[in-house]
C-alpha cells in the first residue's frame, strides 16, 4: 500500500490521468471524428493534456476547497 502523505500526489495523479484521457478522447473525438489511426491522434493529445492536467491540479484544487467551504454552510 501508498503511505498516507501521499494521498494528494496519487489523487492528482489519478485525476489528471482519468480526465486527460476523457476529455482528450472527446475533443479529438469532435474535431476529426472515428478515422483510421484516431488511437494514434488521441495519445498524441492525452500525453500532452496529462502533462498540462498533473500540475495544474495542485493550483486549481486547494483553491477549489477554499471557495467550497465559503459556499458551504455549516
Amino acid at each position: 500500500m501508498i503511505n498516507k502523505k501521499y494521498e494528494f500526489i496519487l489523487f492528482a495523479f489519478l485525476m489528471a490521468a482519468f480526465m486527460a484521457g476523457f476529455m482528450s478522447f472527446i475533443v479529438t473525438l469532435i474535431n476529426i471524428g472515428f478515422v483510421d489511426g484516431i488511437l494514434w491522434f488521441w495519445l498524441e493529445a492525452y500525453w500532452k493534456a496529462f502533462l498540462v492536467a498533473f500540475p495544474t491540479i495542485f493550483v486549481v484544487v486547494p483553491q477549489v476547497r477554499r471557495v467550497v467551504a465559503r459556499l458551504i454552510k455549516d
